[in-house]
């Protein structure tokens, strides 16, 4: 009989810890990129755009009664900040400027006050790049766009780093987007015996298909992604017959690349063969 394996306190820790890190890890990491993302859009945009919001209810409370009522200090707030900055020899003390600080100290105090204040800036965001993509979606902001990327590759140092930039964006959520995948397929590549996860772009050039159905008959172009950054790859064009098609989704087969063949979709998961007990020993 096979020996059965002794169970200590540091074998189960360690198998236990590590089922619980399968467990959690995934849904901490998730949760932590979502919260991330959030402060990310929060301070970069979100914020930007609420002290422009605050900037412009500052400027217009002179110009409208309602403003006036909310955020205008009284004479008796001017006259106490003005005396409290004059005992402490502040240069450049007037009315005026007292008068616009704390103007702007009660607009920031009353947009504390509402915790909801704070998502404006995310709303006015959004509404701003579907009303850009609204613009650049007809015939007059393509052209404004094709003028503003071609700009933009003419200077020296953005022109190094913006095309890689939009070709990733591109790839990832644009619907007009330079590859357009057919099936999942699997070839030989990049020799004979090794096989690849490829994607099937369309027919391939004329030279090409001319030579390519002559010898092995009508072929294929094929893009090859590589991991983790599907983004990149290898063209290559091979001939339809040597193909196999893979009963897979493209989004299915870009995280089966990405991950380097870890996340499997659930549907073509390995088999799990049931193993043969072994035979006991016989007796001499």
């Amino acid at each position: 009989m096979p020996k059965s394996e002794t169970r200590t306190f540091r074998s189960d820790f360690r198998r236990f810890f590590i089922k619980g890190l399968a467990v959690l890890l995934p849904t901490v990491l998730t949760l932590w990129i979502l919260v991330k993302a959030y402060e990310f859009i929060d301070v970069t945009i979100a914020q930007p755009i609420n002290g422009g919001i605050r900037f412009v209810m500052a400027q217009a409370t002179p110009h409208l009664e309602l403003f006036q009522k909310n955020f205008d200090p009284s004479e008796v707030a001017i006259e106490k900040e003005l005396a409290r900055l004059k005992s402490e020899e502040a240069a450049n003390v007037t009315m005026a400027s007292v008068t616009k600080q704390l103007r702007t100290n009660k607009i920031m105090t009353w947009w504390q006050a509402r915790w909801y204040m704070n998502f404006i800036g995310i709303i006015v965001a959004i509404l701003a790049v579907y009303i850009a993509g609204r613009l650049l979606g007809g015939f007059l902001g393509r052209r404004i766009q094709g003028r503003l990327e071609r700009l933009l590759t003419s200077i020296p140092l953005i022109k190094q780093i913006y095309p890689y930039v939009k070709q990733v964006v591109d790839f990832l959520i644009s619907d007009d987007k330079p590859l357009k995948f057919n099936r999942v397929v699997m070839v030989e590549y990049p020799r004979k015996g090794l096989w690849s996860v490829g994607l099937v772009t369309g027919e391939p050039m004329r030279v090409v298909q001319d030579h390519i159905t002559g010898v092995e008959g009508p072929g294929i172009t094929v893009f090859v992604p590589s991991s983790p950054t599907p983004f990149t790859g290898y063209t290559i064009t091979v001939a339809k017959d040597s193909l196999i098609e893979i009963p897979i989704s493209i989004d299915e087969a870009l995280r089966f690349t990405i991950s380097g063949g870890v996340l499997i979709p659930s549907h073509q998961a390995p088999r799990i063969e049931a193993s043969t007990p072994s035979e006991p020993d016989e007796q001499a």
